[in-house]
């Protein structure tokens, strides 16, 4: 029992310790959009969760998470007796699989997102609070946990309130969602931060590889620098808006900073206490318990002395004056909270956007604007709205992200970041909803056309021809121009066609190859170089003699037409030089002479 209230004063020490550090980092490293208020209350730029911020708006809901913190590494602690001994090794070790997802998500960060600066260590500190580094490493050789890691289902008991937003695909709750995974991603943002880490073609929240894929993006979808603390800290507090939350992050941040080590799938240490639990140590979050954040314990009053109207009475001796009840206390009503500009806006309006349309590579030459009003249609500013990207594509907004938060002006208008269109064609959905309040969003439909070109030339010279049964000895070459300027990856259909007359695909004559060596005279799905230029498969040629076309074609109106000749060669010319002379030859003459 003694080793137990040590450890949890070891533990609540060491949390005011961190707590204290993180605050005089804020204080002294706060970036260009930090300021601080006449309180001296610190308000940051749009992107910084705030305490009204809603639960959903989180990677995990504001779900429950685990307190423990690093081991004391004391070189000489205080002889005192129930001093705690600090954990073994496992504690500070990271098992191997874990380590090496995280190590390769940072890469991949890096790779992508060199500005934000993402450091492994963090993955690892918040891999450790959310799941204590999947259950102590307990995955698979392809990094799936053994059986799901799951959070307590958020259904406003004690929680935040979140009805099921994935029909209990990731969670098994089709009521309410719950955290999943090893970094405790709730289903509505898995939905949109989603991530394939080891390449199998899936994105699963219960592999380490894709949740700590998806973790250093989410961390990374705004303009911050991890390596500035004003920046880590919006961060983290975006991951679950919690200060303690914030602190116990921090500490195992800097735990892993200072050097860890890999240690064995499966042989990590399990987590002890959650912020949940009121007798795990650790102050619980604000907002999930209704714990006291300032609150370590159960106060006990300190004595005081008496007054000198409070003069002692004689043992035994009535008091002079008869005792009187006190007087009830006066109720004061609670003041009625005055509404945020979340809390009036009633609808979401269309501020002019139209003609979403762009070519598969290019940005969107038009931004989604949208307005938030009042029921009375007037503006309100300052509303956080969020734009997110639906439907089967892989166009995003700039910087590679399907969801962008943007914080409406005095006109109540909010400009999400312009689109960039990808290589998949069709149309998708952009949907703009205001962040803490459930008002019907605003869908924006959007499309992606094919690359153009509005000419194609042969780059060759030769004429193409063939021998009956033979094959053409020279590959058809051409290239696409749009504006006179190159068009890389252009789909061409080539089609040996009957006539010009009749552009029908021939049955007849030159014709391609398929992978079986079937005769083929339609080509599709080939796509012009980044020079803008495309060689065909070699044609052959069947026994029917004769003069065909070759037509390519392109979306934009691109047409070339090339002409094949099928025929035997003909009969060589001789050279007059080399033949026989078949004139009569001159006959001595047998006559007379007169």
């Amino acid at each position: 029992m003694a080793a137990h209230f040590d450890r949890r004063l070891r533990k609540a020490a060491v949390t005011t310790t961190v707590a204290a550090v993180a605050v005089a980092a804020l204080s002294a490293s706060q970036a260009p959009d930090v300021t601080a208020d006449g309180n001296g209350r610190q308000t940051t730029s749009d992107n910084v969760p705030t305490s009204d911020t809603p639960a959903a708006d989180s990677a995990t809901g504001n779900s429950p998470y685990y307190t423990d913190l690093p081991p004391l590494n004391s070189p000489s602690p205080a002889p005192t007796t129930g001093t705690p001994t600090s954990p073994g090794s496992s504690e500070a070790g990271i098992p191997a699989t874990v380590l090496d997802a995280y190590k390769k998500a940072e890469s991949e960060l890096r790779r992508a997102k060199p500005g934000c600066n993402l450091p492994w260590q963090l993955l690892a500190a918040i891999g450790k609070v959310e799941s204590g580094q999947a259950r102590g490493g307990r995955v698979d050789a392809n990094g799936t946990t053994i059986g799901r890691i799951i959070g307590p289902q958020l259904d406003g008991n004690g929680f935040a309130l979140i009805k099921d937003t994935d029909n209990g695909v990731y969670d098994g709750n089709s009521s309410y969602d719950n955290a999943v995974g090893p970094m405790q991603f709730i289903p509505s943002t898995w939905a949109w931060a989603g991530r394939d880490g080891n390449g199998d073609g899936k994105e699963d929240p219960n592999n380490v590889y894709d949740a700590a894929l998806a973790a250093g993006h989410y961390l990374c979808r705004y303009d911050w620098d991890l390596s500035v603390q004003a920046d880590l800290n919006r961060a983290i507090l975006s991951y679950n808006n919690s200060q303690d939350y914030l602190n116990t992050v921090l500490s195992w941040l800097e735990h892993y900073r200072k050097g860890t080590h890999e240690i064995p799938d499966g042989t990590g240490s399990l987590p002890v206490g959650r912020s949940d639990d009121p007798n795990a140590g650790a102050t619980p979050s604000p907002g999930r318990t209704g714990a006291n954040p300032g609150s370590r314990g159960p106060s006990t009053p300190s004595p005081s002395k008496p007054s000198a109207s409070e003069k002692p009475t004689k043992p035994g001796s009535p008091s002079t004056k008869p005792p009187t009840d006190p007087a009830p206390p006066t109720e004061t009503p609670a003041p009625t909270p005055t509404p945020t500009p979340t809390d009036t806006v009633h609808h979401l309006e269309n501020a002019g956007t139209t003609g979403l349309t762009a070519t598969a590579g290019d940005t969107f030459a038009k931004k989604i604007s949208t307005r938030a009003e009042t029921k009375a249609g007037d503006a309100v500013g300052k509303v956080r709205i969020r734009f997110t990207v639906l439907g089967d594509t892989d166009a995003t907004f700039t910087g590679g992200e399907k969801v962008a938060a943007v914080t409406t002006n005095a006109s109540g208008v909010a400009v999400a970041p312009a689109l960039v269109a990808g290589e998949q064609t069709g149309a998708f959905t952009v949907r703009a909803t205001v962040v803490g309040r459930t008002v019907p969003g605003l869908d924006y439909k959007a499309t992606v056309t094919e690359r153009v070109a509005d000419t194609l030339t042969s780059t060759g010279t030769k004429e193409l021809t063939c021998t009956p049964g033979g094959e053409f000895a020279d590959q058809v070459e051409v290239k696409a121009t749009l504006k006179g300027a190159v068009a890389d990856k252009v789909a061409v259909t080539a089609t040996l066609i009957k006539s010009d007359a009749d552009p029908v695909e021939n049955d007849k004559g030159p014709y391609f190859k398929d992978a079986d060596g079937k005769a083929v005279r339609t080509l599709t799905g080939r796509q012009t170089d980044a020079e803008g230029l495309l060689r065909l498969p070699k044609l052959y040629a069947d026994d029917t003699e004769g003069t065909y076309i070759l037509r390519l074609t392109t979306p934009g109106g691109a047409t070339l037409d090339i002409t094949l000749k099928v025929a035997e060669p003909a009969e060589p010319t001789p050279d007059p030089s080399t033949e026989p002379s078949t004139a009569p030859s001159a006959q001595p003459s047998t006559e007379p002479t007169a």
